[in-house]
Formats: structure tokens, sequence, C-alpha cells
């Protein structure tokens, strides 16, 4: 078995993490008091949240995420969600970090939506350096009015570029539920026309149809989670011959109430049917769950040290980092995979 150890100095790609729910229990609470606000006993990090994946399950964990957003207020604080999101993925091997950031919830604490990212691409860049890079998708939200996403996408298509400290992707988040997927197409032609990677959410919370629905009207270049494709053997095929690769967050899927347990997500068989699938964190302040406890799942599932290696290696193959961090990545996974495998 490999240790925790071994798993934090396995090279990796984070291509699913969202901005606020990136911080840790005790950084949320440091911009909490600084901010004067008093923060529900759920985000202490004390024990990890599980709602069921109904509606109300969803407004639960929304509601958290909202209260914990609201401490994000100014500069420093979006700066300071930005380096310890940095710092806390270097310390878990990460190389390439894609944050998802939706700054229409940080603009009127610094003048809009066009400050809310510079000053996120500016502080993405200054954490950036030989050995790591971190790039922003810029992400729309399905409970806002489709216009509300061709703005964001105008605004993505700016600062599009190809490396740290740039706009590499545009996705459209939370509740699959809501909105009318073909309402956000016009803001995904607006980001594919800037060259920006189209990266929307799918097939977590609702399964195959609306996987489907996705890749028709959005023509995703990865799906954030997309693990629901296991369930139609077809769709799956259909997604790993079209190369949309899937962004999978297991402990979120468990915590979400969409499995069980963690170890019941289909990584395995995603995987034996040749899908790309990349693992991500997603909301590690709620759900009390980084990177590498995403690896600890894969290897509690069956994952040997290749399997691990694997895995790795499709999060950089999936990932937008450019060439140098990429290929120094695969060399060193390499090289990981012969210690942890001997």
């Amino acid at each position: 078995m490999a240790t925790r150890a071994q798993l934090d100095a396995l090279p990796k790609a984070h291509l699913h993490l969202h901005f606020t729910g990136s911080l840790s229990p005790a950084a949320l609470a440091a911009l909490a008091a600084r901010a004067g606000v008093r923060l529900p006993a759920a985000l202490s990090g004390a024990q990890a949240v599980r709602v069921s994946p109904d509606a109300r399950g969803w407004f639960r964990f929304q509601r958290l995420y909202d209260a914990a957003r609201a401490v994000v207020r100014g500069e420093e604080a979006m700066r300071e969600v930005i380096r310890t999101a940095a710092a806390l993925d270097r310390a878990e091997g990460s190389r390439w970090l894609e944050l998802q950031l939706d700054p229409t919830s940080y603009a009127p604490f610094v003048g809009g939506i066009t400050p809310a990212l510079e000053i996120a691409l500016d502080e993405a860049r200054a954490v950036s350096d030989e050995g790591f890079g971190m790039a922003l998708i810029v992400a729309a939200s399905r409970t806002r009015h489709p216009l509300d996403a061709r703005a964001l996408a105008r605004l993505a298509a700016q600062h599009a570029g190809s490396g740290a400290g740039q706009v590499v992707g545009f996705g459209l988040s939370n509740d699959e539920r809501a909105g009318s997927t073909a309402a956000f197409g016009p803001a995904f032609a607006i980001a594919r026309r800037a060259g920006l990677a189209a990266l929307p959410h799918g097939g977590e919370l609702l399964g195959p149809a609306h996987i489907r629905e996705v890749v028709r009207e959005l023509r995703p270049t990865r799906l954030g989670h997309g693990v629901r494709a296991a369930e139609d053997p077809a769709l799956l095929a259909a997604l790993v011959e079209a190369g949309i690769a899937l962004e999978a967050c297991p402990v979120s899927n468990e915590r979400l109430g969409v499995y069980p347990a963690a170890g019941d997500v289909p990584l395995r068989a995603l995987v034996d049917a040749g899908a790309t699938v990349a693992l991500g964190a997603d909301d590690p302040l709620i759900f009390d769950a980084r990177l590498t406890d995403q690896y600890a799942v894969a290897h509690a599932a069956g994952f040997d040290a290749h399997g691990l290696a694997q895995l790795a290696r499709m999060s950089f193959s999936a990932s937008l980092a450019p060439e140098r961090i990429r290929a120094a990545a695969l060399a060193d996974i390499e090289a990981w995979e012969a210690r942890t495998a001997g």
C-alpha cells in the first residue's frame, strides 16, 4: 500500500477546484475574523458535510458555500484565497492548478467583475514559478440569467491565454437541475471563438440524459464530474471517442449523496472503458477532502502504483498546462511509479 507521503509525492494536475471552496477551515476562519463575520458551525472543519442528493440537500450545501463566500471581501481577501490554494496544492504534489472562479460574487467588494478577475489573475501569476503554475477557469452559474454568462464569457475572452496567470477555460457550475442548458450555448460559443476550453459541469446530480444534453449544446472539452456516464455504456464510449475528459471528484460525489461511499464512484469502470479521468477535490472546505484524498480513494478501490500513476498522467493529458510543466511532471511520474511499485 502506498503511504500518504507517497501519495502526496505523486505529481498531479488539479483541474476541478472552486475558488472559495479551495480554502482550509483555518484560512476561512481568519478571513471571517478579519471581516467580523460569524461562520456556521458546519464550516469549522470539525466534521465533513454530508447532504442528500435532492434539492433540499443542494440548498444546504449552497447555503454553506454562500456563507463562506461572504467573508471573501476585498482585494486582499481574494489574494489570500489564491495564495492558500497554491500552498495547499503544492503540499500535495500538484504541479498545475486550474482554479474555477465566478467573479460576480466578489465584484461588489472590488469595483466590478473585471477588477475581480484581474486581481485573481495577478495573484495567480505571483504564485506561479518553474515548478508550479496556476491558471483560471471563469465559471458562470446555472442559477443566473444566460445573459450574465455571456458577459462573463466576453470578459474571459479578453484574458484568454495558455499559461499561468491566464484564463484557460470557461465553465458552467451550480445545480445541474437549474436553468436551460441550451440557453448557455451562446456564452460557450463566445468562449470557444476566443480559444478557451469548454468546461461545464454535468453528470453528477443528473445522469446520462443530462450528459448527452450538455455534450450536444455546449460541446465540452472536459466534463466537470461526468461520472454517471458509467450508467450508459454507449454514452461512455461516445465520450471516449470524442476525447472528452472527465473531472472525477469521488469524495464530493459521496458527500452530496450521489453514491453511498466514495469507493462506489465508478472510477475503474470509467478507466477500463478508455475514459480520460482527472481526479479533483471540488470543494475541500466543505467536504473535508483535498486532492490527495481523492487518490487515496482510488488506491483503496484497487488502483495500485501503476494505476495511480496512470491517473496522474491523465490529469496532465486532460489539462491545459504548458508543455514545459507537463513534460517535467510526466518524467517525475514515471520515476515515482518505479520507486513506489518497486
